[in-house]
């Protein structure tokens, strides 16, 4: 239980704070690009010509007032005392006065025209140029700085909520551990992949050190990062190793005890061991070290985390059910309609795992009230973070077209539109006509078309905040609302919806049915990055294991098991749906998307 004031948790202070600084951080580089550009724009609107301006003019050194003539003659003189022996014999020709005097006019012209350029942008650089040209400045520093740090903010970032992950042991896995057994297991089997990860960052540091001789500083201290990071993993690993939760339960089989090993740790388990194996212990270093080549994707990636962890902190998911619950839609169709909605936010969250984390718990409970069996109310919670993927301007189809560079977004989202179609069909297909338990009775329209408009009303204010923020980005900075731009307008939008909350609901709150206790700005953030961290550190490190196992598929040769190619396409397409398939029961969206991505696409 959290008092008023400002106690914290230690894992507040010092996982979730700086987890919160490090992303508004990312906000705040990014959208400092977009400021500038405009800066620059309103710069050259109000003064013509300000890049000129951004720098002192240096005054010419040259003497545009002279003799022409004189200056001829010397010229004339310097190049006869310069006169060869062996140009005569060479067939040259006597240098003639004419050019000689061409070229000393135009010397002249040039120098005038310098001393007339300074002279006018030295009276252009008016105290007020001079103010805002020094803000304009300061905001390309940094910008200059945020891309110089974006490597390093991920390493911090992976590091910092990896750590947290081991601790609060939020890894990805097949099943939560239970027993003590599942407990012992995977925690050995952490630390010995760890201390594998450790082992390999420490030897590429030293072999680059080896080869290349003088590393930048840069470079040396991502080197030392990596290094320092996961013996930092290693430690949390060990002291999760000996210290017993008490609320596990004795016994358990060792063959659930491996499927409660994080995905990561096979991985690396893996990689680890083939690397080692062929002589390449540096191997897993190296692929991690890949992960710098993508730096602002994963960052990315941990924005749209954080978005979905606030949306969590709202009251939205409630409020769209309270717009059908009117209806008394049988179960079924609540399901196909929870769904189809879904698929909206889901877009707009970057990945299914992050939606059904955000909305999860909401629709399995309005499922289950409105009288869902328990196997609907999972299958549909669990697709409520499916349709939504192929639409604009999810992140996971911008992965996709940013690793493999034969697709555009465009093209992609284009024929999402018709994945979501055949997907949604089939979908309402299996749960209206498979085992349906209920009759298809809706409430009259007179009855609900009035209450549902009633219960349209308090999204209104929400709608306004959205409106507002894209509004401001549009037509204050010229950034539109689309693929590229959502990772920084998101945080952004949530944020002014968390601020709406807090003012609107702070005397007023519980009035709607369902709705959550709002618990004012500060904590809902606070939350809502608390559930951030553990969630990137579990993401991001299973992203880098997975491009490293994709680095073994390619050493090893397996995809030379496959045929180069197919006789049909649909052969082809069945493959690939079967190998994507069992790639999705086991892994995340977006580790799928970079193993798949890091084998060369094949």
């Amino acid at each position: 239980m959290y008092h008023s004031g400002f106690r914290r948790s230690s894992r507040e202070w010092f996982s979730s704070l700086p987890a919160c600084l490090l992303l508004l951080s990312v906000v705040l580089f990014s959208t400092s690009s977009d400021i500038h550009n405009q800066m620059l724009h309103i710069g050259q609107q109000m003064w013509s010509g300000y890049y000129k301006l951004r720098t002192d003019p240096v005054q010419p050194e040259c003497n545009y007032k002279v003799d022409i003539d004189a200056a001829v003659e010397r010229e004339l003189a310097q190049r006869q005392a310069q006169d060869d022996p062996m140009a005569a014999m060479l067939g040259e020709t006597q240098v003639n006065p004419a050019d000689v005097r061409t070229a000393v006019e135009r010397k002249v012209e040039d120098c005038r025209q310098s001393h007339l350029q300074y002279e006018q942008i030295k009276d252009k650089l008016t105290p007020g140029v001079k103010i805002y040209r020094s803000v304009e400045l300061f905001v390309a520093d940094l910008i200059a700085f945020g891309l110089k740090a974006q490597k390093f903010i991920l390493i911090i970032l992976v590091m910092l909520c990896a750590i947290t992950a081991t601790v609060t042991r939020h890894h990805i896995a097949m099943r939560a551990m239970e027993t003590r057994l599942d407990y012992t297991v995977s925690h050995v089997l952490q630390t010995i992949a760890n201390v594998m990860l450790l082992g390999s960052s420490a030897i590429f540091r030293q072999s680059s050190l080896n080869v290349q001789g003088n590393l930048t500083s840069q470079e040396l201290l991502l080197h030392n990062m990596w290094v320092i990071g996961f013996a930092a993993l290693t430690l949390a690993s060990l002291y999760r190793l000996f210290r017993v939760p008490d609320d596990l339960r004795e016994g358990g089989k060792l063959g659930k005890a491996f499927l409660a090993v994080p995905l990561y740790t096979v991985m690396c388990l893996i990689s680890g061991s083939y690397f080692i194996l062929i002589g390449h212990s540096s191997g897993i270093g190296i692929y991690l070290g890949k992960m710098m080549e993508l730096s602002d994707m994963f960052l990315n990636v941990s924005l749209y985390v954080w978005v979905g962890m606030m949306l969590k902190q709202t009251r939205l998911a409630t409020l769209v059910f309270n717009v059908f619950r009117p209806w008394h839609m049988p179960p079924e169709l609540l399901a196909v309609v929870a769904v189809l909605v879904a698929a909206i936010p889901t877009a707009y969250t970057g990945a299914s795992g992050i939606f059904v984390i955000a909305a999860g718990a909401v629709i399995y409970s309005e499922l289950r009230a409105a009288g869902a069996r328990r196997h609907l109310a999972l299958a549909a919670t669990a697709m409520s973070g499916s349709l939504g993927v192929v639409l604009r301007p999810c992140l996971l189809v911008v992965i996709i077209a940013y690793l493999n560079r034969e697709v555009t977004t465009d093209e992609l989202f284009g024929w999402g539109i018709w994945v979501l179609m055949l997907t949604a069909a089939m979908f309402c297909t299996v749960v209206m006509t498979v085992n349906r338990q209920s009759r298809l009775d809706l409430a009259p329209a007179s009855t609900a078309l009035p209450a549902m408009i009633q219960a349209l009303k308090p999204l209104i204010p929400y709608v306004l905040v959205m409106a507002g923020v894209v509004l401001v980005y549009r037509f204050g900075l010229n950034v539109t609302m689309d693929e590229f731009s959502a990772p920084r307008l998101l945080p952004v939008i949530m944020l002014g919806i968390l601020i709406y909350e807090h003012v609107g609901l702070k005397n007023n709150r519980g009035r709607t049915r369902g709705e959550i206790n709002h618990q004012g700005l500060e904590r809902s953030v606070r939350f809502a990055t608390n559930d951030t961290t553990a969630e990137i550190g579990a993401l991001l490190l299973l992203f880098g294991l997975s491009v490293s196992i994709g680095g073994v598929i390619e050493r090893s040769n397996v995809m030379s098991l496959f045929p180069e190619t197919f006789g049909s396409v649909w052969a082809a397409m069945l493959l690939m749906v079967v190998l994507l398939v069992i790639l999705g029961m086991i892994m995340d969206a977006f580790g799928a998307i970079i193993l798949v991505s890091a084998t060369g696409g094949r």
